[in-house]
């Protein structure tokens, strides 16, 4: 790896070189840290994008299946909301980026809230039991999403030259 050979020999060497060195057939050695930030950030969205669409897809099905009424209702608009989500954290940058992945952030808090809150004292009239179809498997997911949302958020903020230029 690049300046392996100078730190065993007390060496200091630069963590990053400035122009990564170029072989004949045009390969790049080593790889800059701005280049593994975006890389990590991009990743980071996918699977942010990818909880968003679990937690949506979750609501869509359960429609299809006969969940219907307002909560029906409600559950379409979530898979809406995941979807138009999901696809913000793909194509959006900079600023927009930065709000995508908060507005994404709140929206799986407030999902899983609402079923908290069905399992345990109602909601809207709605009770939920953890026997239900996908219960348990939304509460995991959407956990899960969270997590990975909290992550992304916390990263495209810090990094907004990031966010702008990836």
């Amino acid at each position: 790896s690049y300046g392996s050979c100078d730190a065993a020999v007390g060496r200091q060497a630069p963590l990053v070189p400035r122009h990564p060195m170029r072989h004949p057939e045009g390969h790049t050695e080593g790889k800059s840290m701005t280049d593994t930030r975006t890389r990590g950030v991009w990743v980071l969205r996918i699977l942010s994008a990818l909880s968003l669409l679990a937690a949506g897809g979750i609501h869509l099905f359960l429609v299809f299946t006969g969940t219907g009424g307002i909560l029906g209702v409600m559950f379409v608009l979530n898979a809406v909301a995941g979807l138009v989500l999901a696809i913000a954290m793909l194509i959006l940058r900079g600023r927009l980026l930065q709000l995508a992945t908060v507005l994404s952030l709140l929206f799986l808090i407030a999902t899983l809230l609402a079923l908290v809150l069905a399992l345990t004292v109602g909601l809207f009239g709605i009770e939920t039991t953890w026997d239900m179809a996908f219960v348990p498997e939304t509460v995991i997911i959407e956990a899960i999403g969270i997590v990975v949302l909290a992550v992304t958020t916390a990263v495209v903020l810090r990094s907004p030259a990031t966010a702008q230029h990836d």
